[in-house]
């Protein structure tokens, strides 16, 4: 017999070795016989069936099949099915993360059954071999993650297909020409999942929306957008319901509620802010305490239940800020006029108000609706600069703005006494085991036509931290105001849990590169450690890494009403009551709040749970897209610096390359493996390093490097470098 005789015979072999394993562990109760196992695996010829007699009878003697009558066989291993989540990665093959086990079980492509990434599955355990992972295949999909994606038209006579931008999608989309939507060849689309019939290679589906040309700037954010389910603009009926709001403030509202309209308030915001959720207001009582006002916009007065206004912001969940532009939870008619807390305009505002001693403690706390004014709209800096600028006696009034526009005395003042107060309250929540992530923010500066000409960083200033203080201190104290009664009360907690360990033993070990370390005799100790490594990496060159590092290995703060406590503000009670323009648990919140405050009775706490989960998805989305646009407009800016040199520092090393970070703006791209010639490298996971087999050469986790641009891709958001050497 030939080779190639041969070659064909032991295939023929393996495929229907793999039909009896497939039919067997399908039905592992059930016994078939050989005409049943044929029947279901098609095979039809004399000759496959002999082979599969044959080929039972074998499996049979081996004792990997048992017989458990003349001619009928059943599988001799009973495999354990587990529900979990698939993560298919950029090779096709795929990890699925179960609540039973501690490890993923590895999926390869042949067996993903059609899954897509994120979508919940049934999956089949293999016979588990000593000392191997856990391997097994995809039986069922029970629910899909998306049904919508993004991708490009290849279009052809008779059909088109869609090519998915999302490099773990494995599949294109074929469209029969009916349900083009009129796209073009190479157009960006959004693509519906119809359906995948069992013989066809591809799944079916059905163009929705065309987002334009690729790599230009709004189909890209509109595609990022798309990408994530958000969406962009409202719905007619939605802008129509909300415009024909009556935002006027009639006498009988104000006399429902606390007037404060008398009493000095600003507001402190980023310059460009258009929407304003906060405010402040400031006095002095006769016996020498502060009263502080922190006064939020009432959107619960102006979005009712059971409204199209409402099932949209639910749906929404939260304002997307990406870096050219804002998608608001909430119609501009109420964004940016009736619920923003604009400079000299009376507003309907919810508010937390304290008369707090010189050292900061609560004396007295009163929460209710009330009605406000703002006398003054200050930036951060203009707001920074007050505080930058206090020495000896306040001034009558000092002038921060152009044109000799000055800021009367009395806000010089309360700027200033405030800030000295939110010092003191932040004093005590870091001694209290706090953690400060005061990550760097990269911002862009944009021409007219939203192109980047420019990055710069935002860093947290006093002025920035004065406003946290106090808003962390309303958030807090309605949660213990609630959180405390008993009976228990449903309510809307921001939880966030404690850190797995597992994933600090692994930072630590990357920041000891950098010669830093971390402390685990107890939790105190532990948060004094991560606080120092925070403070310690502060302008140096792995500070970007190291933040973002030591964010990874957090849990993600998510909405409940279980209370677990905040893990890294330290506090027992949290929740989310100062942002209802942009997030809708605190619309939520504020719900409850008054409900309570009205002597209401607890509601059942599975509806808000849903509720809550769906937000904690939503804010997780619009983060995602967030930093979606970051990577975009990082790219775009790298578009103009070809020719530059940049120094980086080493921030990622994988089997395929090492990612490296440039020190002056943030941006990070990749080295291919395969680019680097001057030696054949190999990937030492012990060391987070590629090695040089012949030189010996070592790029590590941390080095700093000298690399130029080779190549960006917009579409697919992916920057490459060249790697010049180390710097």
């Amino acid at each position: 017999m030939s080779k190639k005789n041969k070659r064909a015979k032991n295939h023929i072999k393996n495929e229907i070795t793999k039909g009896i394993f497939t039919v067997l562990e399908s039905e592992p109760k059930k016994a078939f016989n050989y005409k049943q196992i044929a029947s279901k695996q098609e095979i039809t010829d004399t000759e496959g069936r002999n082979l599969l007699i044959r080929r039972l009878s074998e499996l049979a003697q081996k004792k990997r099949i048992q017989e458990v009558a003349k001619g009928k066989y059943k599988a001799l291993f009973v495999p354990e099915v587990y529900v979990g989540t698939v993560d298919v990665n950029t090779q096709g093959n795929a990890y699925i993360t179960t609540e039973e086990l501690d490890e993923d079980i590895f999926v390869s492509f042949p067996n993903l059954n059609k899954a897509f990434h994120k979508d919940l599955v049934e999956v089949q355990l293999f016979q588990k071999k000593r000392g191997s992972r856990p391997e097994g295949k995809i039986t069922r999909v029970l629910e899909r993650h998306k049904t919508s994606f993004v991708g490009i038209v290849d279009l052809y006579k008779a059909f088109a297909f869609v090519r998915p931008s999302d490099s773990r999608m494995y599949t294109d989309f074929f469209v029969p020409l009916d349900q083009m939507s009129n796209a073009q060849h190479k157009e960006k689309v959004l693509v519906a999942f119809e359906s995948w019939p069992e013989d066809a290679d591809s799944p079916y589906g059905r163009i929705t929306e065309v987002l334009g040309v690729p790599g230009e700037h709004n189909t890209e954010m509109h595609s990022i957008l798309a990408e994530y389910g958000l969406p962009y603009s409202f719905p007619l009926e939605v802008e129509h319901y909300a415009n024909s709001l009556d935002t006027r403030i009639h006498q009988e509202e104000i006399e429902k509620r606390r007037d404060m309209r008398d009493i000095l308030t600003f507001t402190i915001d980023p310059k460009d802010a258009k929407d304003f959720d906060d405010a402040i207001s400031f006095r002095i009582l006769e016996n020498g305490n502060i009263e502080i006002g922190i006064h939020i916009a009432d959107v619960s007065h102006y979005v009712q239940p059971d409204t199209i206004l409402e099932e949209e912001a639910y749906d929404r969940g939260t304002s997307i800020y990406l870096v050219d532009r804002v998608v608001p939870m909430l119609p501009e008619v109420l964004s940016n006029n009736a619920c923003s807390l604009r400079p000299l305009e009376d507003k309907l505002t919810f508010s937390a108000v304290f008369e707090l001693d010189s050292e900061g403690r609560i004396q007295k706390q009163w929460f209710g609706r009330t009605v406000t004014h703002s006398d003054e709209r200050l930036a951060y800096e203009e707001a920074q600069q007050v505080i930058e600028s206090k020495s000896g006696e306040i001034p009558d009034s000092i002038s921060i703005r152009e044109k000799g526009y000055t800021l009367p005395g009395e806000v010089v003042d309360a700027i200033c006494r405030l800030d000295v107060l939110a010092k003191k309250l932040r004093q005590k929540r870091m001694d209290h085991g706090a953690i400060s992530f005061d990550k760097v923010e990269v911002k862009f500066n944009l021409n007219t036509e939203n192109e980047p000409v420019g990055v710069f960083f935002k860093e947290s200033k006093d002025a920035n931290k004065l406003i946290e203080e106090f808003m962390l201190l309303a958030n807090r104290k309605v949660a213990e105001f609630i959180g405390k009664q008993r009976p228990e009360k449903t309510f809307v907690y921001r939880i966030h849990d404690q850190p797995n360990e597992d994933k600090l033993i692994a930072l630590n070990g990357l920041i000891k590169r950098f010669g830093y370390q971390l402390n685990f005799r107890d939790k105190k100790a532990l948060n004094s450690s991560l606080n120092q490594l925070l403070e310690n990496v502060k302008g140096k060159k792995e500070q970007n890494m190291v933040d973002t590092l030591t964010i990874r290995s957090m849990s993600k703060a998510v909405y409940s009403t279980d209370n677990i406590g905040h893990y890294g503000l330290a506090f027992e009670y949290y929740t989310h009551f100062t942002s209802p323009i942009r997030r809708y648990p605190d619309v939520m919140v504020h719900r409850l709040l008054q409900h309570y405050l009205d002597g209401g009775k607890s509601p059942e706490s599975g509806k808000y749970e849903e509720q809550a989960k769906h937000a904690s998805q939503r804010e997780y989305l619009a983060v995602s897209a967030e930093r979606d646009s970051i990577k975009y407009m990082q790219i775009k800016f790298m578009e103009d610096h070809r020719d530059q040199v940049f120094r980086g520092v080493i921030s990622g090393v994988t089997e395929w390359g090492i990612y490296v970070e440039i020190i002056e703006n943030k941006c990070e791209g990749m080295v291919r493996i395969r680019d680097i010639k001057d030696d054949y490298y190999t990937f030492d996971d012990r060391q987070y390093a590629l090695v040089g087999e012949r030189r010996g050469k070592v790029y590590q986790l941390g080095d700093e490097v000298e690399v130029t641009v080779k190549n960006t891709d917009l579409v697919k958001r992916h920057l490459d470098f060249s790697l010049i050497g180390k710097a």
